[in-house]
């Protein structure tokens, strides 16, 4: 394969893709969300549908933001560090999972170490 693999992945969608490494995929920053960066992995954004890893930089502090909510279902695996969640008063580590229906209120949080997360996300109306 040529290129660069990311340039590849924000065209081809939620497409058959076989195991690549995923350190191919450069981080980007996250618009409006000063600490927060991904790697998306795979997308469909006719669907709705998105793969990605997000890296929330140690310190960060998702106060400002307040409790959030989506219209699409959410799924979260954290692959490294630790999140605190503010409003469950918990922090959740490695290995820990969430899987979020449209309009769950969650959140904010901070995290002291950083983190990194796998994050799905889907429409509702293909669950």
């Amino acid at each position: 394969m040529s290129g660069s693999r990311s340039d590849e992945l924000v065209y081809v969608g939620k497409t058959e893709l076989e195991f690549f490494d995923t350190e191919t995929v450069s981080w980007s920053p996250v618009t409006l969300r000063p600490g927060v960066s991904e790697r998306i992995l795979a997308r469909d954004p006719a669907r709705g549908l998105l793969t990605r890893m997000v890296r929330w930089e140690s310190g960060l502090d998702t106060s400002s933001a307040g409790p959030v909510a989506h219209d699409y279902f959410e799924e979260v695996l954290i692959l490294s560090g630790s999140m605190h969640d503010l409003g469950l008063q918990e922090t959740f580590r490695a290995g820990f999972y969430a899987c979020r229906p449209p309009r769950m209120v969650h959140g904010p949080w901070t995290t002291a170490d950083g983190c990194v997360m796998l994050e799905i996300q889907y429409p509702g109306d293909q669950a």
